[in-house]
């Protein structure tokens, strides 16, 4: 697995190129099916925005893209955020990702409780 760091109005340091490293391999770390996770840093540089550092993460896995942003008064700050909600993210689609008799979850379920209504 993969983590590419990119920046847009950004020079990005090894410090916080390594700190991204760090959290998103932490979250890389729940979930054994991410093929690569791309991180894209930028400033927003207009006076009048209130979080004007912004991170963006896609992740790409075997059956789909998990995509978030967050944004924050410092780098650091966003990159906590982004790690956070993006660990929520695959958490909530490893509940949904299927079982080996090719069923969801969710429909499991459904299924199960609708044939107890009709006998």
């Amino acid at each position: 697995m993969h983590i590419y760091v990119n920046g847009r109005n950004i020079e990005i340091t090894d410090a916080i190129k390594a700190y991204v490293k760090e959290k998103m391999g932490k979250v890389a770390a729940h979930y054994d099916q991410i093929q690569g996770i791309d991180v894209v840093l930028s400033v927003i540089k207009n006076p009048a925005a209130s979080g004007k550092h912004v991170a963006e993460v896609s992740c790409k896995m075997a059956s789909g893209v998990v995509r978030c942003e967050e944004a924050a008064e410092s780098m650091y700050a966003s990159i906590d955020l982004l790690a956070d909600k993006l660990a929520r993210q695959i958490e909530k689609y490893k509940g949904k990702t299927l079982t080996p008799d090719k069923k969801s979850i969710r429909t499991d379920s459904v299924e199960d409780s609708a044939e107890e209504v009709v006998e």
